[in-house]
């Protein structure tokens, strides 16, 4: 019966979850088509982490193989190690994203700007993320946030006001 509760409990959390943050009348968003932002491209290049965590590199590698539900797993490891790392917070909401888990996904995206409100990454993602879910206002937030934080033009930036972009140009057809 407690289980029976539970299931029901978190199930009208995740109703009013997607009620609070998604508007009247939107419809999910495609969002297999967009490219994986540039921020991400770098994973696989970089192994300064490689030598601090290993779970954190684990992840990364992870990440670079499209295995979101491994990169999320090693990655909770390293936060336990690390809760206040913005950078950990952003990959592994970035990895529910991809999955396709919006909750989890925003609360980590969250997580990261609480430690970071100038994490340039988590505010790309965070707002590729509300567009998923037919939040242009939310995305146009996050993207007038990065115009503040970036002083010159930054990859996060181009890669948001891109996706906004085609997304107007996708929901007006």
């Amino acid at each position: 019966m407690v289980v029976l509760a539970a299931m029901l409990g978190a199930l009208i959390a995740a109703v009013a979850f997607y009620a609070i943050i998604r508007p009247p009348g939107s419809q999910l968003v495609a969002t297999d088509e967009w490219p994986i932002c540039s921020t991400m491209e770098s994973l696989a290049d970089s192994a300064d982490w490689a030598q601090l965590d290993p779970d954190f590199a684990a992840g990364k590698k992870a990440m670079v193989a499209g295995d979101w539900n491994g990169a999320i797993a090693v990655l909770k490891s390293a936060a336990l190690r690390d809760p206040r790392n913005a950078e950990i917070q952003n990959y592994i909401g970035y990895s529910h994203r991809r999955l396709r888990e919006l909750e989890p996904a925003f609360a980590h995206f969250r997580q990261a700007l609480t430690l970071n409100p100038r994490h340039r990454a988590a505010h790309q993602h965070m707002g590729e993320a509300y567009l998923t879910i037919g939040n242009l206002t939310a995305a146009e937030e996050h993207l007038a946030a990065l115009e503040r934080i970036c002083l010159i033009p930054c990859d996060e930036y181009g890669d948001l006001q891109r996706v906004i972009a085609k997304y107007k140009s996708t929901a007006t057809h």
